[in-house]
This record gives structure tokens, C-alpha cells and sequence, in this order.
């Protein structure tokens, strides 16, 4: 009974081993992981050039805009000194309103 209590135990723990990942099995898992892996790498490096492409679209049009302004005010100031004429602009005159008389 012993004999064969033993080889029953010798067995179950055969059966038991021969049943864990082969090494085919842990090699491809490895695999998934380190693709997995490189995937949200490469993910957050692209993400990090369109944030930095961003900053550049965002400065250059700012730039852009700058300039835009200030061509702007040269041309607005060539266009009043070649224009004969007044030169300040009016204000207009104060309208006294007595007692009374409303302001209608």
C-alpha cells in the first residue's frame, strides 16, 4: 500500500509539472509584454512631438500676428502723414446744459 500510495504521489506531481507553461508559452508572453510596452512608448513620444509641434504652431502664429500688428500701425501711420490736413483729431465741443432744460 505504501509502493503504491508513493507512485500515485510521484505521479500526481509528474502530471502537476508537465502541465505548467511550456517554454514556447513564456517566451511569447514575454513577447506581448515587451510589445505591449514599446506600443505605449512609442504612443507617449508621439504624443510628446504633437505637444511640441503645437508650441511651434501656437509661437509661429503668435509671431505672425505681431508682425501683422505692427505693419498695420506703420501703414496707418503712413496713410495720416500723407494726407494733407488736420493732423490731430477734433473733440468735440461741450454742450452746456442749463437748469431745467434736460438733457434731450
Amino acid at each position: 500500500m505504501k509502493k503504491s500510495l508513493s507512485l500515485v504521489a510521484v505521479a500526481a506531481m509528474l502530471a502537476l509539472v508537465s502541465c505548467g507553461p511550456s517554454a514556447a508559452e513564456k517566451a511569447a508572453k514575454e513577447k506581448a509584454t515587451q510589445d505591449s510596452i514599446a506600443a505605449v512608448e512609442s504612443a507617449k513620444a508621439a504624443e510628446e512631438a504633437a505637444k511640441a509641434q503645437s508650441m511651434v504652431d501656437s509661437t509661429n502664429a503668435f509671431n505672425a500676428a505681431k508682425e501683422a500688428e505692427a505693419k498695420r500701425v506703420t501703414d496707418s501711420i503712413e496713410s495720416a502723414k500723407s494726407k494733407p490736413g488736420k493732423t490731430k483729431p477734433q473733440t468735440p465741443k461741450k454742450v452746456e446744459v442749463k437748469p431745467g432744460q434736460g438733457r434731450g
